[in-house]
């Protein structure tokens, strides 16, 4: 019987067991699950999960094959995250001989990336969010993998990188996906040391051993758009109180219109959590963190309008950039991101970019379904059959359970307005064009429900 992975954090159904608790009897085929089931973990639908190839033993043709090519320059892949672990999968479905090798500056464990913001309402640590060593990942993928390992230099003549300042890797083919990088805000204070960005797994891990050692009740969160809206109903779940901090009018506000961020930022209040919001009264952007010092209890964060917030820790979620400057400084032509075509291929020969880091024809989307479309068409690239990505209408859950929410952000620039139907918490937003067509729209509460129906009016994000 198969199994089917949720490409959005990585819980996986198996035919053999069902979901019992959900109502899906052991036994139960794929295609025979009710309909409106979801994701138990982060509660996607069907559309959302694919079929795990199975791992067979090698034949003695593969073993034959495996010999011939083992003196290969190998494809060298910068990144651990879900774009590189599944970049080889895929790619090891066409091609289970060539060498690769996997660099990676943390840990290498396999992890979801979006559950890192469920672990205290699921009350799961580093260790349970984790889904493979790094270890396991290179013996199930038949790559190597370097981890704790920085690439310092990109030399795209030669086509080797080198690593820890010193030792140098020839390459075939260079796949750079590091990801992003936070945005720290500037802030002064003595208390620095107590402001955590959870951008990983090990950043995660570091945060959750704060807590435990300073024993903290009270998180400050700096920054309410996606990442602060989904800590603050975290940490809420887990029983913490927080105070939230962003210079705009409500929660999500890049995303989402205010009727709708606002629905989210009331459920999030009913809850307990707190947040600081502009506009200032003299309609300048509102408050902003300018420091963080220690207190005899904790920490004490000031803002720009005078406001002193005491709290344990601070959590920095002002948002993430595309790293490039090692792909900047290699003379790969960067841009937002490193900029690439839609075979995703950079401006340097043989090198490709993937997921957080990528701008591909000016688009730069930080979520998991384009980065698991660039994955499988990249991985057909390398394996010989040049394929172009496309990118379909990808609306984007965001984990706010207080008050569910569903977005497809309108392009860049897009002309329009919004068009919004409200009840209570439940909101219908549609971003329409001045012709009339639907180029977005903004789901909350029972508005989700719309997703698929809205979802099929949209045009590709890159057809």
């Amino acid at each position: 019987m198969s199994q089917y992975e949720c490409i959005v954090c990585g819980w996986v159904y198996d035919e053999v067991k069902g979901d019992p608790e959900n109502g899906v009897a052991p036994g139960t085929k794929w295609e025979d699950i009710p309909d409106g089931w979801l994701c138990p973990d982060c509660c996607v639908g069907v559309e959302d999960f694919e079929k795990l190839e199975g791992t067979d033993e090698p034949t003695d043709a593969e073993s034959v094959a495996e010999e011939e090519h083992k003196n290969d320059k190998p494809i060298v892949v910068i990144g651990s995250g879900m774009a590189a672990y599944n970049l080889v999968k895929e790619f090891r479905k066409a091609d289970k001989e060539t060498p690769v090798i996997i660099i990676t500056g943390d840990d290498g464990r396999n992890y979801s990336k979006p559950m890192l913001s469920t672990g205290y309402t699921k009350d799961t640590d580093d260790k349970a969010l984790a889904m493979a060593d790094a270890g396991t990942m290179g013996k199930t993928l038949h790559c190597s993998v370097w981890t704790m390992t920085e690439v310092t230099a990109i030399d795209t003549d030669k086509q080797q990188v080198t690593v820890g300042g010193a030792t140098h890797i020839e390459y075939s083919k260079l796949v750079i996906a590091w990801g992003a990088e936070v945005i720290r805000p500037p802030m002064d204070g003595d208390a620095l040391d107590k402001v955590f960005s959870i951008n990983d797994l090990m950043d995660y891990a570091n945060f959750r051993a704060a807590v435990k050692k300073t024993k903290a009740k009270k998180i400050a969160i700096i920054g309410g758009g996606l990442i602060g809206s989904e800590f603050t109903n975290d940490l809420i779940n887990g029983g913490f109180e927080t105070e939230t901090i962003d210079p705009m009018g409500y929660s999500l506000p890049t995303l989402l219109p205010e009727a709708a961020g606002k629905s989210v930022q009331e459920a999030l209040e009913e809850k307990g959590a707190k947040f600081h919001f502009g506009p200032l009264e003299n309609g300048d952007f509102g408050p902003v963190a300018t420091a963080v010092n220690n207190t005899e209890t904790g920490v004490e964060v000031s803002l720009n309008n005078g406001v002193k917030i005491a709290a344990d820790l601070v959590v920095s979620a002002v948002g993430v950039r595309p790293r490039i400057a090692l792909a900047e400084a290699a003379g790969i032509k960067v841009n937002r991101g490193v900029v690439a075509n839609r075979l995703l291929e950079t401006s340097a020969k043989n090198v490709y970019t993937l997921g957080d880091c990528a701008e591909i024809e000016g688009h730069v989307l930080f979520y998991v379904a384009p980065l698991m479309a660039g994955a499988r068409a990249l991985a057909k690239t390398l394996a010989g059959t040049p394929t172009e990505v496309s990118y379909p209408a990808m609306p984007v859950t965001i984990k706010t359970p207080a008050c569910p929410v569903v977005v497809s952000p309108a392009p860049r620039d897009a002309e329009g307005e919004w068009d919004i139907e409200q009840d209570g918490r439940n909101v219908v937003a549609k971003f329409v064009s001045p012709e009339g067509k639907l180029l977005g729209f903004a789901l909350t509460g029972e508005g989700t429900k719309q997703k698929m129906a809205l979802q099929k009016e949209l045009p590709a994000i890159m057809a």
